[in-house]
C-alpha cells in the first residue's frame, strides 16, 4: 500500500474503496512459437535429452536426420513416439524434427515423446488437459541407481563366505 494509514478513519476509506474479497485468476497457457510457426521443448527420460521442434505438416517425423522407422526399428518404440499425437487427437497433423543425445534407445524414445508431448501443449495450449491427464507432461524422474563402495553393483553384495 502505498499510502500510509494513521487514523481509523484513513482505515475506513481505504476498506471502503477496495473490494473485499480479491480473485485469483488460474494462470493462462499462450501459444509460443518462432518466426517459422514451429514450437521447441527439450524433453528428458533417464540419461537421455531430445530436442524437439514441431510444426503443422504430414506427420512426417525426423530424429538425428534419420526417419522414426530408421533410428528406432523397434514397433514398440514408435508406438511410444506416436503417443501424444493420439491422446491429443492430432495424428498426421504435425512434422517433428528432434536431436537425442545419451542414453540408450528406450530412453531417448522417452525423452522424445517427453518433449513432443511439451511442444504440442505450447504450440495449441487446448491440448494440454489431455496431455497432462495422461501424464505426458511430467518428466520421469527414474534413474539408474549409482554403484556403492564395498558392493559389487548398487545393492548386490559380493558372496559371503563363512570360511
Amino acid at each position: 500500500m502505498a499510502e500510509e494509514i494513521k487514523s481509523l478513519d484513513d482505515l475506513q476509506s481505504v476498506v471502503s474503496g477496495t473490494p473485499a474479497i480479491t480473485t485469483i485468476s488460474a494462470p493462462v497457457h499462450e501459444q509460443v512459437r518462432d518466426a517459422l510457426g514451429r514450437s521447441y521443448a527439450t524433453g528428458k527420460r533417464k540419461d537421455a535429452v531430445a530436442r524437439v521442434w514441431i510444426k503443422p505438416g504430414s506427420g512426417k517425423v525426423v530424429v538425428n536426420g534419420k526417419t522414426m522407422a530408421d533410428y528406432f526399428a523397434r514397433p514398440v518404440l514408435q508406438m511410444i513416439l506416436r503417443q501424444p499425437f493420439t491422446v491429443a487427437g492430432v495424428e498426421g497433423q504435425f512434422d517433428v524434427f528432434a536431436t537425442v543425445k545419451g542414453g540408450g534407445l528406450s530412453g531417448q524414445a522417452g525423452a522424445v515423446k517427453h518433449g513432443v508431448s511439451k511442444a504440442l501443449q505450447l504450440y495449441d495450449p487446448t491440448l494440454r488437459a489431455a496431455l497432462k491427464a495422461a501424464g505426458f507432461l511430467t518428466r520421469d524422474s527414474r534413474v539408474v541407481e549409482r554403484k556403492k563402495y564395498g558392493k559389487a553393483k548398487a545393492r548386490k553384495s559380493f558372496q559371503f563366505s563363512k570360511r
